[in-house]
């Protein structure tokens, strides 16, 4: 029996690579492959502010924070063991769809086609601790593994890397990809850097 492929995904729900990488390791999984992801909320909101000392969880509530709500939504589905169920539906929303994820409608009609339990979800995602997981992840990033965008992939050996696929891959070649990736990404750290110019139109 294989052992697993084990890797952490830095990730912000408004990041179109993000859902990229995520159809690709859903397609990888759905091949038969035993891959387990930690998804670990990274905000490019936070990233992107030019307000020295603001940050993105500890900004008032009353506040409309760009991609705040996904992340809360993501960690009350995750404190009732959900996550993975409104994981995906929340991309395809956003990505898929062009659903504003900033809406509280639209989050709520998103949970609630995921079979979440709605009134425990409310409350979640009103609990004033709902964002400390964010505050973690995003500074151990930062400090950690020296993350800045998203999805970066960290692997149990210490490997990073940050990827973007230049589109969503579909038929027989999620696998190879993958495996590919895998072999620069986690097995080739003398490989700093990968950037394919794009030739003008």
């Amino acid at each position: 029996m294989t052992e697993p492929i084990k890797f952490d995904v830095f990730f912000d729900y408004q990041c179109p690579f993000v859902y990229r990488v995520a159809k690709l390791i859903d397609a990888v999984r759905q091949s038969g492959r035993d891959v387990e992801v930690r998804w670990r909320y990274f905000s490019l909101t936070q990233v992107n502010s030019k307000d020295d000392g603001w940050e993105v969880w500890a900004a008032p509530v009353s506040e409309r924070v760009k991609g705040r709500l996904a992340f809360q939504a993501a960690e009350a589905a995750r404190r009732q063991g959900r996550f993975e169920s409104l994981h995906m539906p929340l991309l395809l929303a956003r990505h898929r769809d062009g659903r504003d994820l900033d809406e509280p409608s639209v989050v709520d009609e998103v949970a609630k086609a995921a079979g979440l339990d709605m009134s425990r979800f409310q409350s979640e995602l009103a609990a004033p601790d709902v964002l400390d997981g964010l505050a973690r992840d995003h500074s151990e990033a930062v400090r950690v593994h020296g993350v800045f965008g998203t999805p970066t992939l960290v692997f149990e050996d210490g490997a990073s890397a940050y990827v973007r696929l230049a589109k969503p891959i579909d038929g027989e070649a999620p696998v190879e990809v993958f495996d590919r990736l895998l072999e620069v990404a986690a097995g080739e750290p003398r490989i700093l850097e990968i950037k394919r110019p794009v030739r003008p139109a």
